[in-house]
């Protein structure tokens, strides 16, 4: 579970890793990232089921 602290602990992690310049850079990679997961994952599903729908 990850409590407001822990959040707290890991951003000042990252602070000092990166520094406040590469933090902005991150997170627009890191949703990027996902965003290009989930619709991968979409196509994915969308592809199985247009080759059951032919299948049948």
């Amino acid at each position: 579970m990850v409590t407001p602290t822990v959040m707290i602990i890991v951003l000042v992690i990252a602070l000092i890793i990166f520094g406040p310049g590469k933090l902005p850079e991150l997170g627009k990679a890191l949703g990027r990232g996902i965003s290009e997961f989930k619709s991968a994952t979409n196509g994915e599903e969308e592809e199985k089921k247009e080759v059951e729908s032919k299948e049948v």
